[in-house]
């Protein structure tokens, strides 16, 4: 593989959607593990019910990576949004999984990183390119307070970070619910 110094837009582009698509697929079989899971402990739940089930339990984990990160202060943050966007990702395709969404087709896959560009402020992901991942990076950021969050003493920080983690899983997962509720009325109205 060549090095990412001598690779064009397009094909870092290109070697993006590669990975994301690799992530995106292995995501799908253990996103229907977890339903299958939660069907099973709730066999009379409705779909919204197991959603939220299925937010609630990344929020807890992405709630705990927080107050854990916290503690370590400015060095932790990239690990932390590492792993805020795994499970924000995770949760998109938990979501669409349990909406019935073929995730197998690029369309999905850009509908994918919309959604998480929508949920994080900064729009849609795909046809915008590099720029907005960067600014996605920044707006996470100054989100998440790091100016003053990295002077915070760890004691302050690991609660405030806990809480910003839960709300960006929480903003991802409303913001999916919305899109695949208005996504399977518009299939029943063609059908």
């Amino acid at each position: 593989m060549p090095s990412l110094d001598s690779l064009t837009p397009k094909q870092l582009k290109k070697l993006a959607n590669e990975r994301f698509s690799t992530l995106v697929l292995a995501e799908i079989r253990r996103a229907r593990e977890r339903i299958a899971e939660l069907e099973r402990t709730y066999p009379s739940a409705s779909r919204k019910e197991l959603a939220t089930r299925l937010i609630d339990a990344k929020k807890a984990i992405a709630t705990t990576s927080g107050a854990v990160s916290g503690l370590f202060g400015l060095v932790s943050v990239p690990v932390d949004l590492v792993l805020v966007t795994y499970l924000q990702i995770s949760l998109l395709v938990d979501i669409a999984v349990l909406s019935r969404v073929n995730l197998k087709s690029a369309r999905a896959q850009d509908d994918l990183l919309d959604l998480l560009g929508y949920a994080n402020g900064t729009g849609p992901l795909v046809r915008a390119g590099p720029k907005v991942l960067g600014r996605i990076a920044v707006s996470l950021l100054h989100r998440g307070g790091l100016p003053w969050l990295g002077r915070a003493v760890p004691v302050v920080a690991a609660p405030l970070t806990a809480w910003l983690n839960n709300r960006a899983l929480k903003r991802v997962g409303d913001e999916a619910l919305r899109f695949y509720a208005r996504e399977g009325k518009r299939q029943k109205a063609a059908e």
